[in-house]
């Protein structure tokens, strides 16, 4: 860990430490991006290593997303690894025709003699009234380019081995953060331990036999909180967290269905066209046989997120609305279920640690 990190372990701390491995490890990989070298060090995740470094390997880059993209394309068909950083997602949209058509493309286009090792993390979610263009979910819109990778991780257990293994894949990958994971805190034996994934691997993070729901990234730890909740009450809940949206491991989910015959995907995207649709599609092409009921979604709804704090309050589904849910497709009564003892939402914000927009 970088001299100064905090003591306890976060998702934020798991970053910044496989940066500062891959920084130290292989010469080829810079790091670019807007506030990398600013105090608030985008979240704490690149804390340190613009002084460690130097500005020839952590390049503060001018507000031009399109052109930041054109010389990580560049530098990656080089020989380089480039990490590119955007502090929102929504700033990235600007670059979108760097990606899809230069990025995603090469590699086939060049007879897969040439690759791209391009990881761009891009940074989303909620929190402090950020509004309809600077806490958007679209995930699912990079899953739909042939050439490109998925990852969003969700525990600070999978953060760094995930970044190291996007960083290190020949070819581009979106690595989708959600800004309210990054303060989340794990065991430093749990993080320190064998215990990896791959890209494309998804984890059952619970078993059980009466239901499957699957997320990923932020949705992922609210679906913890609701299962282990339900479990105190004999609801017994399999939970996948998808860790990477593409490629997909449809094996764990399809096994998960097959004994279960319960299915809800929460997803915080909005529901048209959403990642969990793609999922139930594949799940009632792959597994119908096994489904007992019709398949559910909780999602984001199909409007843009305001930023009014009375609107805000209202506006995203919670623990208790996953749990919710859950209860009614197993046919059980919410009624006879406390689930006023999940309502852990601080309004605007996932807890009392996040204290900046930045």
């Amino acid at each position: 860990m970088l001299e100064g990190a905090s003591a306890e372990i976060t998702f934020g701390d798991q970053i910044r430490d496989g940066l500062d491995q891959l920084l130290q490890q292989d010469q080829s990989c810079i790091i670019m991006g807007l506030g990398v070298s600013d105090p608030k060090a985008i979240f704490s995740t690149v804390s340190g290593l613009y002084s460690k470094y130097g500005s020839s390997r952590v390049i503060e880059t001018p507000t031009s997303e399109n052109a930041i993209t054109g010389v990580g394309i560049g530098l990656a068909i080089t020989g380089f690894k480039p990490i590119i950083i955007h502090q929102r997602l929504d700033f990235f949209l600007l670059a979108m025709d760097q990606l899809v058509n230069n990025a995603a493309k090469w590699n086939y286009m060049y007879g897969g003699q040439q690759s791209v090792p391009l990881t761009i993390r891009l940074i989303t979610g909620r929190g402090w009234g950020q509004g309809p263009t600077h806490s958007q979910n679209l995930h699912s819109w990079f899953t739909h380019i042939p050439g490109l990778k998925v990852v969003v991780p969700a525990f600070a257990k999978d953060a760094k081995h995930l970044l190291i293994s996007s960083v290190n894949d020949p070819n581009p990958v979106i690595f989708i953060e959600d800004r309210w994971c990054h303060m989340q805190k794990l065991d430093e034996k749990v993080i320190s331990s064998d215990y990896q994934y791959s890209i494309g691997q998804a984890e059952v993070i619970k078993y059980g036999t009466q239901i499957t729901v699957i997320s990923s990234g932020y949705s992922s730890i609210m679906s913890l909180r609701a299962v282990k909740f339900l479990s105190s009450y004999g609801v017994d809940v399999e939970l996948i967290d998808l860790k990477t949206l593409k490629p997909l491991d449809t094996t764990t989910i399809i096994n998960s269905v097959k004994k279960t015959g319960k299915l809800l995907v929460v997803d915080s995207g909005p529901r048209m066209a959403s990642f969990a649709s793609e999922i139930i599609s594949q799940i009632c092409e792959l597994a119908f046989d096994y489904l007992e009921i019709a398949p559910q979604i909780i999602s984001a709804r199909d409007i843009p997120e305001p930023t009014s704090f009375g609107v805000t309050k209202h506006f995203k589904y919670s623990t208790i609305d996953i749990a919710y849910k859950v209860l009614m497709i197993l046919g059980k009564d919410p009624m006879k279920f406390n689930l006023s003892l999940l309502n852990d939402l601080i309004h605007d914000v996932p807890d009392e640690s996040f204290n900046s927009p930045f």
